[in-house]
């Protein structure tokens, strides 16, 4: 039989869920755990500092076994120009949660400068658009008077334009700030304004490689969200990368979750991640948890080899091909 207590739980849970539409939609990015893996998803001045063109795509579903639970798609590119100082970037993101889904695309331009030899700063800009639909008949409501709740389906268009800066020395360490979107309140008429609350949100990130031996290496990163309104969301990550291959790590989300992730360099082209979050809050209780897998495609990597490179030797020998020997932790 089952648990009537869980069932209980859950369908509270749900209608948290749709209750909580009204106030926290406006947090537009979605949340990942792999955050070192989708800088370009958030922070347009990524997107042109990668060795090669890349593609990636990720799935992650939240808080499994509840019903209305946020699931999120991604599919990502990010191309250096042959200038090596450009690059564009394309973003495209289905979120669902409760009776909503919001589908995201938009286009980045980034342009980078020399601050010295090994440190290179590069800016970004974004624009696109954000695409939010609304089904009132999913789920169930406990009080149908409740204008947040109920009404007719609600089918949105919201123009996007956001910044961003980056700020790297080669292989070894970045440093990220951007707005994934300026346009906040004000877009809305009465009605959705109703449904909708938007606020400006901020992302900081940052991270370090170490070289532990000649075959591992070790690298903490960060992740803080800050929208007005909400509480400061902080993630700690730290991997470990053995023989350009395995990476093995564990992830902490301050008052929310705990993660362990993993990934594997298949070939010289193609990287798959996957992690597991464990809810230290109140849903741990009654949610599977959340997964979250990521397939990563870099283009024009077949050649390249496995050995040590200087880039600075690269950039001097004009002409020459940049050698990718082993891929970015970032």
């Amino acid at each position: 039989m089952p648990n009537k207590g869980l069932t209980l739980c859950k369908r509270i849970t749900l209608v948290f869920l749709m209750g909580y539409v009204g106030t926290c939609f406006g947090q537009k990015e979605p949340q990942y755990t792999q955050y070192m893996y989708n800088i370009g998803s958030f922070n347009p001045g990524y997107v042109g500092t990668v060795e090669s063109p890349e593609i990636a795509g990720l799935y992650r579903a939240q808080w499994v076994d509840i019903p209305g639970a946020p699931t999120t798609i991604r599919f990502g590119a990010n191309v250096p120009l042959a200038n090596e100082k450009s690059g564009l970037g394309l973003n495209v993101v289905q979120d669902e949660l409760g009776p909503s889904k919001q589908t995201y695309a938009n286009l980045s331009y980034s342009y980078q400068i020399n601050l010295s030899d090994n440190t290179k700063l590069s800016f970004g800009m974004v624009a696109g658009g954000s695409f939010l639909n609304l089904d009132y008949s999913k789920g169930t409501v406990v009080n149908p008077s409740d204008p947040t709740l109920v009404g007719e389906n609600q089918s949105n268009f919201y123009p996007t334009v956001g910044a961003g800066l980056f700020m790297y020395g080669d292989e070894d360490w970045y440093l990220g700030l951007s707005v994934p979107n300026f346009l906040t309140n004000g877009l809305y008429n009465d009605e959705v304004a109703t449904v909708v609350e938007d606020n400006m949100q901020f992302n900081a990130i940052g991270g370090y490689v170490f070289q532990i031996s000649e075959r591992t290496k070790f690298k903490p990163a960060f992740l803080i969200n800050y929208l007005s309104g909400s509480p400061l969301n902080l993630n700690l990550s730290a991997n470990f990368q053995f023989i350009d291959a395995l990476t093995l790590g564990a992830s902490y989300r301050f008052d929310n979750a705990v993660s362990g992730l993993a990934g594997f360099q298949i070939s010289n082209t193609l990287f798959i991640g996957y992690t597991y979050d464990y809810n230290t809050n109140g849903l741990g209780e009654y949610s599977g948890g959340s997964h979250e897998a990521i397939l990563k495609f870099y283009i024009g990597r077949e050649g390249a080899g496995r050995g040590s490179r200087n880039r600075n030797k690269d950039k001097k020998q004009k002409g020459s091909s940049k050698q990718i020997d082993s891929p970015r932790f970032f």
